[in-house]
C-alpha cells in the first residue's frame, strides 16, 4: 500500500475518545472522515486512565461504605480480593483488546487507518503503518489533531535511569508492589495512592508543594490528605526530590533535605507534556513539543483548517472535556464545510467555553473530591466580586443516613453582584453524583433566587444545597 493517496473531507489524528467524537460529529454531519491510529482506539481513557483506575478504586470505596452501615458492616467478614479486582480492571479494559472500539469506528461510517501520522504541509496527513508502508491522506476541508498528551517525567538526576512507572504503568500493574512511591499529590497521585495501599502496597507520596490536589479548594486536599494518612500512606509536603537511583531492586529518591526514600516501584505522576513532537508540526509552522495554541472554536491560532482538540491544546485535560471540545470543534467543521457562519460567541454550539468557566472534575479518592467552575482563589484572581459559603455535609440527614460518622465539606464561591454560583466544590463520601446539578446552576448561571426554589428531596445529601442557600442569605 506504499505510496497509496486518499482523499477525505476530515483526517483526524488519534483515535482515543476526543477523535472518535471529533469524527462522528463529522460523519453524522454528512462529511467523510478517517481516523489514524497507531496505538489502541480508544485511546488513554478506555486502557490506562479513566477506566482502569476507578475499576481500582471501586472496591475500596465499596467496602468503606458497607463498614460505615451498623448491619451491613457485620456482612464483611473478609478483605478485597485483590485478584479479583485486577481481575473486573482488566474486563474493563477489554485485556487491553480494542477490537470491539474498531468495529464501532466501523459501524459509525469511519474510516480507520492505523499507523503514526504525519502532518505534511497544508491539509496533508502522510502515515506510516507497522510495516513501513505509507498512505498520503489529503483533507478537503480539516486535519484535527487529537493526539492527546502524555506523562512527564521531570529532570531529577538519575530518573528516567530508574524505570519510573508512568500513569499507564499504575493503572495496568499486574500485582501490587509491595513498597511504591509516589511522586506528586495532584489527581492521578491521590488516586494511585488510594487504589495500591487498599490493594496491598505500602505507599509514600512526595509533594513538592505544601498541600495537596493545589488547584482545588484547600479543603479538598486536606481532607484527601487526613484519609491518605489514616489509610496508611505516608504523607510528605514540601518535600522535592532531587536525585534518584537504583539499589539493587530497590528505587531510592532523595530529597533536598537529605533524606532517602526506598520503594520497589516510583509513580511519576507531576504533569502531562503534549503529544506533538513526532506529527509533522514544523511542517505547518508549528514548534513540535508544544501545546496547539487553538482559539474559541479549536481551531490552531492563523489557521483555516488545523484543528487542536482535546489534551493536546493543554486547555482541560479530562476526558469528558475532550469530549465536550469534540462536539463543539466537529459542529464548527461542519458549518465551515457548508459555508455557514459559524457564532463564537461565548456558549454558542461552536465554543468551548465551559473549559474557562464550568469545568467539572471529580478526584475518585475516599472521600471523592467534586468540583466545577472557579475556587475561591480563583475568583480573587479573576477580580470578582464573591463570597465563600462552607457547610459540613455531615450534618445533612441524608449524609448520616448513608454513613456513620459521615464527614464532608460544601464550599460554594458566590457571585455577590450578579447573585450567581462561580464554582461549587464537594468533599465526602459519593459526592461525585451531586455535581451534575452544580454544573447546571454554574453554566446556567441560575439566580440564588431561582435556586431557592429547587427543593431537595427529603432525607438525600443533595439537601446540602439548600444548607448552603440558607447560610448564603443569613
Amino acid at each position: 500500500m506504499s505510496g497509496e493517496e486518499r482523499s477525505y473531507d476530515v483526517v483526524v489524528l488519534g483515535a482515543g475518545s476526543t477523535g472518535e467524537n471529533v469524527a462522528d460529529i463529522v460523519v453524522r454531519g454528512g462529511l467523510s472522515a478517517v481516523l489514524v491510529e497507531p496505538e489502541l482506539v480508544g485511546g488513554e481513557c478506555s486502557y490506562w486512565a479513566c477506566m482502569p483506575s476507578k475499576a481500582l478504586l471501586r472496591g475500596t470505596e465499596v467496602l468503606a461504605e458497607v463498614r460505615a452501615v451498623p448491619g451491613a458492616a457485620a456482612a464483611v467478614t473478609g478483605e478485597q480480593d485483590v485478584a479479583a479486582t485486577l481481575a473486573r480492571r482488566d474486563s474493563f479494559t477489554s485485556n487491553w483488546d480494542d477490537s470491539s472500539q474498531a468495529e464501532w469506528v466501523g459501524s459509525a461510517g469511519i474510516d480507520l487507518l492505523r499507523g503514526a501520522g504525519r502532518l505534511d504541509g497544508e491539509r496533508t496527513v502522510v502515515v506510516t503503518g507497522a510495516d513501513g508502508g505509507t498512505v498520503r491522506l489529503t483533507a478537503r476541508h480539516a486535519v484535527a489533531v487529537c493526539t492527546g498528551s502524555m506523562a512527564a517525567v521531570p529532570p531529577i538526576d538519575g530518573l528516567a535511569d530508574v524505570d519510573p512507572w508512568t500513569p499507564r504503568d499504575a493503572t495496568s500493574a499486574k500485582e501490587a508492589p509491595a513498597r511504591l512511591l509516589v511522586l506528586g499529590g495532584g489527581y492521578v497521585g491521590c488516586e494511585m495512592a488510594t487504589a495500591w495501599q487498599a490493594l496491598g502496597s505500602q505507599v509514600t507520596v512526595l509533594q513538592r508543594g505544601e498541600r495537596l490536589l493545589p488547584g482545588l479548594e484547600p479543603q479538598a486536599g486536606e481532607a484527601v490528605g487526613a484519609a491518605l494518612r489514616d489509610a496508611g500512606v505516608d504523607v510528605r509536603l514540601g518535600t522535592s526530590v532531587t536525585g534518584a537511583r537504583r539499589d539493587g531492586t530497590e528505587v531510592v529518591l532523595t530529597t533536598d533535605d537529605g533524606q532517602e526514600f526506598r520503594g520497589d516501584e516510583v509513580l511519576v505522576a507531576v504533569g502531562r507534556k503534549a503529544r506533538t513532537d513526532d506529527i509533522g508540526a514544523d511542517t505547518v509552522g508549528l514548534e513540535p513539543g508544544k501545546y496547539l495554541a487553538v482559539d474559541s472554536t479549536l481551531r490552531v491560532e492563523g489557521s483555516s483548517w488545523l484543528y487542536g482538540v482535546g489534551d493536546v491544546n493543554g486547555r482541560r485535560q479530562l476526558t469528558h472535556m475532550g469530549k465536550y471540545q469534540a462536539r463543539q470543534a466537529g459542529a464548527a467543521i461542519v458549518a465551515r464545510a457548508r459555508g455557514e457562519e459559524v457564532d463564537a460567541a461565548p456558549w454558542s454550539r461552536f465554543v468551548a467555553t465551559a473549559d474557562d468557566v464550568a469545568t467539572p472534575s471529580v478526584v475518585f479518592t475516599s472521600p471523592q473530591v467534586a468540583s466545577v467552575g472557579r475556587t475561591s482563589a480563583q475568583a480573587e484572581e479573576a477580580g470578582l466580586p464573591h463570597r465563600v459559603v462552607e457547610y459540613p455535609i455531615g450534618s445533612i440527614a441524608g449524609a448520616s443516613l448513608f454513613a456513620d460518622g459521615y464527614s464532608g465539606t460544601a464550599v460554594a464561591v458566590v457571585d455577590t453582584e450578579r447573585e450567581v454560583l462561580l464554582g461549587v466544590t464537594f468533599v465526602g463520601p459519593a459526592v461525585a453524583e451531586l455535581l451534575h446539578a452544580a454544573t447546571i446552576a454554574v453554566v446556567g448561571e441560575v439566580p440564588i433566587g431561582r435556586l431557592w426554589h429547587a427543593v431537595p428531596a427529603y432525607p438525600t445529601i443533595s439537601e446540602i444545597w439548600l444548607r448552603l442557600l440558607e447560610t448564603y442569605r443569613g
